[in-house]
């Protein structure tokens, strides 16, 4: 396989994108599951892209990440076209960080109750964020000792006000998280100094792929030789 751009490349249909040489059997076989990721992992980072452009340009220079709501089976692919797309992934899976949101804080009784439980069951490595619906809870989730707070579906003015609020009263002890809802039609309103991370799932939700197609052209075709048993793509 020999491709014509480059990863991360922005191009303009129709293009030419790589040639992939085989005998005609094995390329057909694997080419409907080659397109089908190639198309998916593009749409994800063109959306990635011109949703990142977009904060740049509204002056947000902190860090624009995914969500975890991937496709099963799938999110590796996903998570990949993100990176391709200049976002960052957020949580690789479970493992990479623990998040407590309102079903877990709500087992546990507190936020308080739920921060020292994850604490006392990860050690010193791994960092606890909560998801937090109002200033007080995000008070709260930093005084129990989260590493990081998640503004979830606050108002853009809310937004504004409260990690002003947190940076004020904590500093860069505690990183200020902002999701729910964000899209391309919105996301500037949310824009703030003092917000460190802005998460959204619509860069991989629904996104629509990126139209790949592969075309056989016989060995030979283009310079006059006898078609064979290999095919140029």
């Amino acid at each position: 396989m020999e491709w014509h751009v480059r990863e991360g490349d922005a191009i303009e249909p129709v293009k030419h994108c790589a040639t992939v040489r085989g005998p005609a059997r094995k390329l057909l076989l694997g080419e409907r599951v080659a397109l089908n990721v190639l198309a998916r992992c593009s749409g994800i980072a063109t959306k990635s892209s011109r949703l990142l452009s977009l904060l740049r340009q509204a002056g947000y220079p902190h860090t624009l990440a995914g969500t975890r709501k991937t496709t099963p089976g799938f999110r590796l692919v996903e998570k990949y076209g993100m990176l391709v797309g200049g976002v960052d992934p957020h949580r690789q899976d479970l493992s990479a960080m623990t998040m407590l949101k309102d079903n877990h804080i709500w087992s546990c009784g507190s936020i308080t109750s739920a921060v020292r439980a994850a604490k006392a069951a990860g050690g010193f490595a791994l960092k606890v964020e909560v998801e937090c619906q109002s200033l007080d809870e995000a008070e709260e989730a930093v005084n129990a000792g989260a590493d990081v707070v998640m503004l979830d579906n606050f108002t853009p003015d809310g937004v504004k006000v409260a990690a002003q609020k947190l940076k004020e009263r904590h500093g860069q002890k505690v990183l200020v998280e902002v999701s729910g809802g964000l899209t391309e039609e919105n996301v500037e309103k949310f824009v703030s100094p003092h917000v460190d991370v802005l998460s959204t799932s619509s860069i991989h939700q629904g996104v629509k792929h990126v139209d790949f197609s592969l075309k056989i052209v016989p060995k030979g075709q283009r310079n006059g030789e006898q078609g064979g048993e290999s095919v140029d793509v």
